[in-house]
């Protein structure tokens, strides 16, 4: 019998929940026998070799490669996951969202405390550069996503139980110490 396949990837975050994936401990070893991993940085495979059960999402979407990634994931995931804040809600990144985005360049490129150096006052502006959306959005506003797993990170028990549930066939039993917050 074959194993459920699981991809996962990060989009406009910092990778903390992939970082609390790998936080299971020993737990992946045990994860490895239930699963097989396609497309993620866990297997270090790039692009999709097949179809794949379960999606992993962590990040929402700042630009278009996002969009393209996130569409990409719903394409070949039959189950999508939103994992973290900034799948959900738009996190931290959508702290830009109140701000226009030549506002947020200029800071960034031109008149931010860091930055030295760029007396030809240039902001990146090429064609192979993803083109920043007007905000950012949280992946179900993008495609459909049928499971949320909260937390900044997510606890790494709650996305233990949660991958267990989804790949047996059981009840997701997700108590309140996995997903509350402190």
């Amino acid at each position: 019998m074959s194993k459920p396949i699981v991809a996962t990837t990060s989009l406009a975050g910092c990778f903390g929940c992939h970082m609390s994936l790998l936080d299971i401990d020993e737990r992946i070893l045990d994860l490895i026998e239930l699963v097989e991993f396609n497309k993620s940085p866990i297997d270090d495979i790039k692009t999709f070799t097949k179809q794949c059960d379960i999606g992993l999402i962590e990040g929402g979407c700042c630009n278009s490669e996002n969009i393209h990634v996130l569409k990409d994931f719903r394409k070949h995931c039959k189950i999508l996951v939103s994992l973290g804040e900034c799948a959900i809600m738009g996190g931290l990144p959508a702290l830009r969202n109140g701000i226009a985005i030549k506002e947020c360049l200029d800071e960034a490129y031109l008149n931010g405390p860091t930055v030295r150096d760029n007396d030809k006052q240039i902001v990146p502006n090429d064609d192979e550069l993803p083109m920043l959306l007007d905000k950012v959005y949280p992946c179900h506003e993008i495609v459909k996503i049928d499971y949320y797993l909260p937390g900044c990170p997510p606890r790494a028990d709650l996305i233990w139980n949660a991958l267990v549930a989804l790949v047996t066939g059981d009840e997701m039993k997700l108590p309140y110490e996995v997903i509350k917050f402190d």
